[in-house]
């Protein structure tokens, strides 16, 4: 299977866009062709385990690995299930992510990342060094997390250094191995996601780069898995009948898991529509209103802070795509958002776009309110993100009371990540202390909190330096030489 880039150019191997990451002239990969999942191929996988569900898919994604590795691989860093499916009203399911290792929708993907990027790199014919780039704090982490002290990689974790969680930036700069780096960067994720698609086009490092994030075409592949999943959990549990349409709501930021659930549809997944979720950050749903694309505004630092972005760079393989995959216009959309900060689509893109995608936002107090009545009716706890996407839902419903459809909700992160804005969301009481907001909330809601989560209190943290753009090449370049 092969792999062309949104702004054309070139047509590589699986492999080779994972070692790539960015096509030469800036753009995105994506699968020349999607391939796609057959009845009877769904039908099989209702038996399957995650692990099994995964290599099916991503096998198909990424058809030159090979399929009994593929599947070793997922047994092992799926032994239990990552993406659980729990019930949360009629019709309603929450789609939780955040079992992994590091407590975040991130871990399902990046922790297949160290046999991927060997096995491409072997395709490849690669013998560098591998530096593996993430640009936020959650990315960060699970990339950290994964690839520690692994011989033939390098791994460094750009996090925006006002823009995260007490107990993110905790977690973050505890993260032990030798071959590690955490970086804390001046300005916004928006700003994190730039410098590594700067370095990621760099061939003077003397290392091959490769991104952890959703720019990586492996990711992608990954994250696709867990809506299949999602799907078959529904089908076997007798929820709903196959071949029965369902939604999904979503919290967005970089696009990453909104262009995932839409390559599953296209790869057959009855998915009727993708209702994506802001903070007060809603470039993206303020596109799908107007058609324009404009990236000239104010950043909003909320409770929510993975979101706080205002570049969707994962937009550009929708836009590619709703063009009728017209290369050239999508890299002359990209070069005018470059210059300009904005562009715009035709009536007619945008009512491709509205044939699948719509969405909202929600204010602080909105997403509060939404914790708390989910919590008070339901018992069922959610992180600030989650609590974004359920105040879409429920404005969906408001709207559409007639809609039967079921409705499918990802939980990204842990609650506990953000422990004393959750407390605050069910309970009304504000603590300073993350350790004081993790008892309290665990008094309030008898949810476990994550080993991982509960021994950082006792850690100093290792990496406290922050450097402002025009350092951060340095400092890059003094970790590969280390």
């Amino acid at each position: 299977m092969k792999y062309i880039g949104t702004r054309g150019g070139e047509k590589v191997s699986g492999a080779k866009a994972i070692m790539q990451g960015l096509s030469e002239n800036g753009g995105l990969f994506v699968p020349e062709k999607f391939p796609c999942v057959s009845e009877k191929e769904f039908a099989e996988m209702l038996d399957m385990s995650y692990a099994e569900r995964a290599a099916k898919i991503i096998g198909k994604l990424l058809d030159e690995f090979n399929e009994k590795e593929l599947l070793s691989v997922c047994e092992e860093k799926y032994a239990s299930d990552p993406a659980p499916l729990v019930r949360l009203d009629d019709g309603v399911y929450i789609l939780e992510l955040f079992h992994g290792p590091t407590c975040s929708f991130k871990d399902i993907a990046i922790s297949l990342l160290p046999y991927m990027f060997k096995k491409a790199g072997a395709l490849c014919g690669n013998d560098k060094e591998m530096l593996v780039l993430a640009s936020s704090a959650d990315a960060g982490k699970a990339a950290l997390e994964a690839f520690k002290d692994l011989d033939g990689f390098k791994v460094a974790a750009i996090y925006p250094h006002d823009g995260i969680s007490k107990m993110q930036k905790l977690h973050i700069s505890t993260q032990e191995g030798k071959n590690v780096s955490v970086i804390a960067l001046k300005g916004g994720h928006d700003d994190c996601l730039r410098a590594v698609k700067e370095i990621l086009a760099d061939d003077t490092l003397g290392v091959a780069p490769l991104s952890a994030d959703s720019l990586n075409v492996a990711v992608i592949a990954a994250q696709v898995a867990y809506f299949f999943s999602a799907y078959a959990d529904l089908v076997s549990s007798e929820q709903i009948a196959q071949g029965e349409e369902i939604d999904f709501t979503l919290p967005v930021g970089s696009f990453g898991n909104a262009i995932s659930a839409y390559y599953a549809k296209k790869m057959g997944l009855p998915l009727r529509r993708i209702h994506c979720a802001s903070n007060l950050n809603k470039t993206i749903i303020d596109f799908f209103k107007t058609g324009v694309y404009d990236v000239n505004r104010e950043l909003y630092k909320t409770t929510a802070p993975s979101m706080d972005m205002i570049d969707a760079v994962g937009l550009e393989r929708l836009i590619f795509e709703v063009s009728g995959r017209n290369y050239k216009l999508t890299a002359k959309r990209m070069a005018e958002l470059k210059e300009g900060g904005r562009y715009s689509v035709t009536d007619e893109e945008k009512s491709r776009i509205a044939e699948i995608f719509d969405g909202g936002f929600a204010g602080e107090e909105d997403s509060v309110e939404a914790m708390y009545d989910v919590f008070i009716d339901t018992g069922y706890t959610m992180d600030t993100h989650t609590g974004c996407a359920m105040k879409v839902a429920v404005d969906w419903f408001e709207k559409n009371k007639k809609d039967e459809t079921k409705m499918v909700i990802t939980a990204t992160a842990n609650p506990y990540k953000f422990p004393q804005d959750v407390l605050y969301a069910v309970t009304g009481n504000d603590v300073k202390d993350s350790f004081k907001g993790v008892k309290r909330l665990h008094a309030a809601t008898a949810m476990a909190v994550p080993k991982c989560l509960k021994e950082l209190r006792d850690k100093i943290p290792r990496f406290t330096k922050t450097v402002d753009r025009k350092k951060l090449n340095e400092e890059i370049s003094n970790f590969i030489k280390q």
